[in-house]
């Protein structure tokens, strides 16, 4: 019987709880000793625009955090009969960047700026010259510099920056810490000492001291500790604010807080040199761990790490799945007032595998799945536009394929630049998210975008809470002497099974005809953005 089978382990604490906030679902997942997920809890929220920055309020973080750890821990109850009073080991993940200043009596001084603002150009373009390293929009140190450029008050009374993971982390065990592949998304990283990199800190001090700010970056960042190393453990405080029944007990160690990127790579065992993945939902990017340093700065091209400090190139895209979701949503009304209500799986199933059945080029359709600004394309704010030339061939499967294409096309034009200029060698891909969830379509449509080979394991819809667990479970086992990369490699992913898609030249010839055409329109995507206030 499953329930007894599985109920020591709970009870012995030989499980790992992995908690990601990502941008429209909070998600928690539980998992063995063997890695298989025992249950797990969701909630759902949204980002909202307000005073010109998105944001999420603190209040619906710990909202959301209690209701899928209530559903997860009443899934646990319903199926093994045993209430959720512990774990073995736990972690949280959370969207990359963005901007969490507190002040040192831990009250917020700013709203939570996230990682989809595109609201400091300025103090990006001047850290990267100033850095020789580039340094994205979204980057915490970015928002705070743009912040101290512009003048805002409560610069000055910062005491703690932080990423949202890093915010929950330290309100459930007190630790100001952050994981290696998170702090990444902060400030440059050294990957020999796994720590920030000295020499930009010591440029970056030199402008605070310019600005007349009263700290240094040391005295604000979280400490950065790499993968397997402890990071705490669950206070009474932070057992309460998780679980407000009572249920579940403190001192539970925590693993250093990840970022979505990190637990993606963890999920699809991308932490070694030539492996990548792609993590395709609200936003996509796709990551190479590096065999050697890139020959130049370049603004496409993000600088992370993996959980243990690998250098990692990373093509980061603010859209993705947005637009097409909502044709998705606007296509299932329509449906619905036809007498035809369909279940939100099968319409995606649908539509996706029309997709398959149109041109390779999208017979001449063009989409922009832009909800905001895309610094990989230079567009400062984003408007969804579809457009076609009278002529084009517009029909269902056209239109299903290019809205894939869409969330396709900024993330290729990043590519190019590791795969043609650098000359980065991947063996394959790992596909994980969203567009993956429907089998084959979205996984042979983007190794043809790519040109290069797509896996999809069958873990890949567990995501990124499951590579937080796995996060957790290493950090208990770390005395066992493995590495992370042989940690995946030979415990967790032995015998793994899944399906790879190899590049189609028809569909990789197609994409580039449809490439053409999307170069070519972003000066109408641009003229929308101004005109369309």
């Amino acid at each position: 019987m499953r329930g007894s089978r599985f109920m020591a382990e709970i009870q012995l604490e030989k499980t790992a709880l992995g908690l990601e906030l990502g941008s429209t679902r909070i998600k928690a997942v539980l998992i063995g000793p063997e890695h298989a997920v025992l249950a797990s809890g969701a909630h759902d929220w949204e980002n909202r625009l307000e005073h010109g920055y998105w944001t999420y309020a603190l209040d619906d973080v710990w909202a959301g955090v209690q209701d899928a750890f209530a559903r997860l821990a009443r899934q646990v109850q319903e199926r093994y009969g045993t209430p959720l009073h512990t774990v073995g080991a736990m972690g949280v993940s959370g969207m990359m960047h963005g901007y969490l200043p507190f002040a040192r009596d831990g009250a917020q001084l700013a709203a939570f700026r996230t990682w989809r603002n595109t609201t400091t150009e300025r103090a990006a373009a001047l850290l990267t010259e100033r850095f020789a390293f580039n340094v994205p929009q979204r980057w915490s140190v970015a928002h705070l510099y743009q912040a101290i450029l512009d003048g805002e008050p409560h610069v000055r009374d910062i005491a703690y920056l932080t990423t949202l993971a890093g915010y929950v982390h330290w309100r459930l065990t007190g630790e100001r810490v952050l994981g290696v592949g998170e702090a990444s998304g902060m400030f440059p990283i050294d990957s020999v000492a796994c720590g920030y990199d000295a020499g930009m800190e010591k440029t970056f001090d030199a402008l605070l001291a310019q600005e007349g700010m009263p700290y240094r970056l040391a005295d604000i960042l979280p400490r950065v500790l790499c993968a397997g190393a402890a990071a705490g453990t669950l206070t009474a405080e932070g057992a309460c604010l998780l679980d407000p029944t009572g249920v579940l007990r403190p001192g539970v160690p925590l693993c250093p807080p990840e970022g979505d990127a990190g637990t993606g790579m963890a999920a699809t065992n991308s932490v070694g040199v030539r492996t990548g993945n792609v993590s395709a939902g609200t936003s996509v990017f796709a990551m190479a761990v590096l065999e050697r340093p890139l020959a130049r700065v370049y603004p496409e091209i993000d600088m992370v790490t993996t959980p243990t400090g690998r250098p990692v190139a990373m093509v980061h895209c603010n859209t993705c799945t947005s637009d097409l979701d909502a044709w998705v949503r606007v296509l299932g009304e329509m449906a619905g007032a036809a007498g035809a209500k369909l279940e939100k799986p099968r319409l995606y199933d649908l539509f996706y595998q029309k997709a398959l059945e149109g041109e390779a080029d999208c017979g001449g359709l063009v989409s922009y799945n832009y909800y905001s600004g895309e610094p990989v394309t230079g567009v400062e704010s984003g408007r969804p536009l579809f457009m076609r030339r009278p002529d084009a061939r517009f029909t269902l499967a056209n239109f299903a394929r290019v809205q894939l294409y869409a969330a396709m096309a900024t993330l290729k034009l990043g590519m190019d630049i590791l795969v043609v200029e650098e000359g980065v060698r991947l063996d394959t891909l790992l596909g994980h998210g969203g567009l993956f969830k429907t089998p084959v379509a979205g996984q042979k449509l983007l190794a043809g975008a790519l040109g290069v080979p797509v896996a999809v394991m069958e873990t890949a819809g567990e995501g990124g809470p499951w590579g937080m667990a796995l996060l957790a479970a290493y950090c208990v086992r770390r005395a066992e002497g493995q590495t992370l990369e042989e940690y995946l490699a030979d415990t967790v992913f032995r015998g793994a099974q899944g399906s790879v898609q190899q590049p189609d030249a028809a569909d990789t010839a197609g994409f580039a005809r449809f490439l053409t055409d999307y170069k070519s329109g972003l000066a109408v995507e641009k003229a929308a953005a101004a005109a369309l206030r």
